[in-house]
């Protein structure tokens, strides 16, 4: 068997070693539609003769711009880079504006799209593009079909051309360029070539505990490059790739396909946390009793049974009465999720992990592949508060000022068309990651904050938002905040509540308040609540860090309001701008 060497020779290893009936699976009108990995590369190769017949040459770029993950998305990746042109991932949620601005900076000639809500967004600005034709993967009137390609390509005659134009491919050329959602300015294009993500994935491989025949449910975002490499990985093991419906539905989707393993990004666990508190809150008597203890054990969880054996005997109670209700209501199945993206509360992760659901932290970056660090819990490579030790070939170097410099095969050819911004993060074959971190006696990877979120107050004390952030967000009453206070006398915040849990709270509490967010906002009854909960967090830091004011915002939050990235990640500069009224109100006495 030849080496895998190209993103492209997953798919094939696949077949020579698993041939799997279910390799990817997609639900459509109701019925889950497998796709048998001969299929997946029948269709792939088909599609690659099309698009030699439009004209594709090596180098060219095509855009893919889908809503949900979906098998379509894995045929048009093995069919594009198998001819030499590169995959252009692009995130559905950005404004047309910014469509426009990447399909020109990229120099994208076709465009893939999932649906009517991203081809209309499209249409509005295709005209000052280079596009030559969008092809949609759901029936859509005006659009051509994906499925066109399949015609055009069915001539099997011409199958020597893709082979010969694969077999010109390097493992050095350009596999793909992933645009960042970077929290300020224009995006910026990261260049990967198919070194660098194979030799990424080859190296991650041995952390993920995958079994054959097992189940994997895929949600995150393809366009970004965790979930991506991530189904390499699960294409390489031989396991099957169900791709869900949407964020929304992921419980309901669980439980009809009883998945082994998913990746997951602390949001999701925040929000699923508190959905369950909530409904913890609400039982009576015993229930609630025995619910609320089986939380405070999870929160001692400790791995490898070092609590001892009175704390084991009780955690096998509280998973039996408990916990097994919780992983019910996501299948029942699934024993490991893999974290990524953001800083996940210790807390949140004990508790995941005495239900049973082991939660594997990873630490990376776009420009690193994204692969840097991950953790495993065979081999006693997992503790708790960090992520993981580094995989094989990559060395993490803490510089003088605490910042993460990585080293290895999975860092970035540079940034596309912009030599200058790539010399502001390299220094020789170092690249400058921009969080802080420690490595600990063990190994293990601590991420300690971001350098350029970490303010001073006017009195010289340096604050690390996050830290306070991550800790306020496992309140079921608030949905974001944002630390605020450089160069102030203290630290303060802007909060985003969360209204769902809100009405629910003001009806049980049978509280006369109107049901809109201004009128919640603005209620000293609210307020009074949400102080309690700062003054909770607060206990558990120092007295220059605790928050001493907070401003309340009626607005969600959102991608589409410009407040988040579309990897859910705060626009702080954004956020500020727009609030600034309300910082003014909180310093007004400085």
């Amino acid at each position: 068997m030849k080496p895998i060497t190209r993103l492209f020779d997953f798919a094939y290893y696949q077949l020579e070693t698993h041939n799997l009936e279910d390799a990817l699976i997609t639900k459509k009108d109701g019925n889950w539609i497998k796709t048998s990995t001969k299929e997946y590369l029948d269709k792939a190769n088909t599609l690659s003769r099309a698009l030699l017949k439009l004209g594709v040459q090596k180098g060219d770029k095509i855009a893919v711009i889908s809503t949900n993950n979906r098998t379509e998305w894995c045929i048009v990746d093995v069919g594009v880079l198998q001819i030499g042109a590169q995959n252009i991932p692009i995130y559905p949620t950005i404004s047309s504006k910014d469509y426009e601005y990447v399909l020109n900076h990229s120099e994208a000639v076709y465009c893939f799209v999932s649906d009517e809500e991203v081809y209309n967004k499209i249409l509005k600005v295709k005209d000052n593009t280079k596009l030559k034709e969008v092809y949609s993967f759901d029936e859509i009137s005006g659009c051509k079909n994906y499925t066109e390609l399949f015609k055009l390509g069915a001539d099997t005659s011409t199958q020597d051309q893709v082979e010969l134009r694969k077999s010109e491919v390097l493992p050095s050329d350009l596999a793909t360029i992933i645009y960042t959602s970077g929290t300020t300015g224009k995006p910026k294009g990261v260049m990967l070539s198919h070194y660098n993500v194979v030799e990424n994935i080859l190296a991650g491989l041995p952390r993920l505990p995958l079994l054959e025949k097992a189940r994997v449910l895929s949600f995150l975002p393809l366009c970004h490059i965790f979930e991506r490499v991530l189904i390499y990985i699960y294409q390489h093991a031989g396991v099957s790739i169900y791709f869900a419906e949407s964020i929304e539905k992921i419980g309901e989707n669980a439980q009809e396909i009883k998945p082994n393993l998913m990746s997951v990004v602390p949001r999701l666990l925040e929000k699923v946390f508190n959905k369950i508190n909530a409904k913890g809150s609400e039982l009576n008597g015993l229930k609630k009793a025995l619910f609320f203890w089986a939380i405070k054990l999870g929160e001692r969880y400790e791995p490898y049974k070092a609590n001892g054996f009175w704390y084991e005997l009780q955690l096998k109670v509280a998973q039996k009465l408990i916990f097994s209700k919780w992983k019910a209501a996501l299948g029942g199945e699934l024993n490991t999720m893999v974290s990524g993206s953001a800083a996940l509360h210790p807390r949140l992760a004990r508790i995941f992990c005495a239900s049973g659901m082991m939660i594997m932290e990873g630490y990376g970056l776009t420009e690193t592949s994204p692969i840097v660090s991950v953790a495993m819990y065979s081999g006693g490579n997992f503790k708790l508060g960090t992520v993981g030790k580094p995989i094989s070939n990559v060395e993490v170097k803490i510089a003088e000022d605490g910042e993460i410099l990585i080293k290895g095969p999975n860092v970035m050819q540079g940034y596309f068309k912009d030599p200058e911004k790539t010399a502001e993060v390299m220094s020789g074959d170092y690249f400058h990651t921009g969080d802080k971190g420690k490595i600990d006696a063990e190994g293990f990877l601590k991420i300690t904050g971001r350098k350029k979120e970490m303010f001073k107050t006017s009195g010289g004390k340096y604050i690390i938002p996050t830290l306070m952030e991550n800790d306020l967000k496992e309140s079921n009453f608030i949905e974001q905040v944002m630390v605020i206070g450089e160069n102030k006398k203290m630290p303060a915040a802007l909060i985003q509540l969360n209204f769902e849990f809100i009405y629910e709270w003001i009806k049980r509490k049978k509280i006369n308040i109107d049901f809109t967010p201004d009128a919640i906002c603005s209620s000293n009854v609210i307020k009074e609540r949400i102080q309690l909960e700062i003054n909770n967090s607060n206990q558990r830091f120092g007295k220059w860090e605790q928050i001493k004011k907070f401003e309340l915002t009626p607005e969600v939050w959102s991608i589409e309001g410009g407040h988040l990235t579309p990897t859910m990640k705060m626009k702080r500069s954004v956020i500020f701008d727009l609030y600034k009224h309300l910082s003014e109100k909180i310093y007004q006495e400085d």
